[in-house]
């Protein structure tokens, strides 16, 4: 039997900036899909998009709109024909729902499916007690994890597919931007053998928190000159590998600029607007190779991401604050000041 009721949720209700706490019918899960009680969720910068109302939310978003879409949390109810799920399971989930039917999704390479869905922008999020989500998308959980680390393993593969698109072991590599993400990157990268890690950013509250996570050399952009402090961290040898978290031309010029010859870069971070490169210098002449990353691969990143945790990787230290619904506009707030790593939401308040 179905639920029914109400349940509390954040939505965006209209266009224009906030958001609202409200009463949203709990939602019926159709074939295929299944009902999760959310446990904790996380913010994401996108959220942060969408919370603003900037100009990439108008073009995208349609309200009303229940957004959120890193969460974790107990299957409650399941769908016509589901399989491989069961009442009870607890489960992270894979936000990007692919058609299974383009030509991408039929060779394996459904994290660029033409016709993705994302839960909490495409579709109802999981800033709520309560989402539904194709069965196919769940990430049922084999071994103890975390609540608030399950929260967090959409941001956590992101790192895992940029850091391993690349050979990392015995490299010297460079992190530009440490946001959540890119802390993460710095954690994965010395876990699997990393050399140096070098980050770069122009926030002091997250150099130190690249620094506590094993970062070998923190530079404030802001204030050093990127190419003089690399070079003096790496005795003048440049890196092996740029792992690009932040989207800034700066950034990525600099980066490339530092990369050895034949060396590799893997690009996450989204720039605001076209950039200009120096391919025939950065990259043709030195023969680097240069991957554009996408999500997380379905589901060869989710694998790797829980070996690495279950071989020892810690992300708890990623996790600076705790909110629940009532505080979203303060969680949001510090999230654009950018002093916090990443931020989890609790529907009924902390209870850690």
């Amino acid at each position: 039997m179905s639920m029914t009721g109400t349940m509390k949720a954040v939505a965006k209700v209209g266009a224009r900036p906030g958001a609202e706490l409200i009463e949203a019918p709990i939602p019926t899960p159709g074939p295929g899909e299944v009902l999760v009680k959310v446990k904790v969720s996380a913010i994401c910068g996108t959220d942060v998009h969408i919370y603003s109302w900037d100009p990439w939310a108008q073009s995208r978003i349609k309200p009303p709109l229940i957004f959120g879409h890193e969460f974790c949390g107990t299957v409650v109810e399941l769908g016509q024909g589901v399989k491989g799920a069961a009442v009870g399971d607890f489960v992270s989930v894979e936000t990007h729902f692919t058609c299974g039917i383009c030509r991408y999704c039929r060779t394996g390479r459904g994290h660029i499916c033409e016709a993705v869905k994302i839960v909490g922008v495409d579709r109802d999020g999981c800033f709520a007690e309560y989402v539904t989500v194709p069965a196919e998308n769940l990430w049922v959980w084999d071994t103890e994890v975390d609540p608030e680390i399950a929260a967090i393993q959409d941001p956590y593969g992101n790192a895992v597919h940029t850091a391993l698109a690349c050979d990392l072991v015995g490299k010297r590599v460079l992190i530009t931007g440490v946001g959540p993400i890119g802390l993460a990157a710095v954690l994965i990268a010395k876990q699997v053998g990393a050399l140096q890690v070098i980050c770069t950013d122009v926030s002091p509250y997250r150099l130190e928190m690249a620094r506590k996570m094993g970062a070998d050399a923190a530079i404030n952009v802001r204030d050093e000159d990127m190419a003089e402090a690399i070079h003096a961290a790496t005795s003048g040898r440049g890196v092996d590998v740029l792992l690009e978290m932040s989207g800034s031309e700066s950034a990525i010029n600099g980066g490339l600029a530092a990369l050895v010859k034949g060396g590799e870069a893997a690009l996450l971070g989204i720039p605001a607007r076209p950039v200009t490169i120096d391919l025939a210098d950065a990259v043709i002449f030195k023969g680097a190779q240069l991957y554009g990353i996408n999500g997380r691969k379905m589901f060869e990143t989710w694998y790797q991401g829980q070996a690495l945790l279950e071989a020892g990787l810690n992300l708890k230290s990623l996790i600076t604050h705790r909110f629940d619904f009532t505080q979203m506009d303060e969680a949001m707030e510090l999230m654009k000041t950018g002093q916090c790593g990443k931020i989890v939401i609790y529907p009924n308040g902390s209870d850690t």
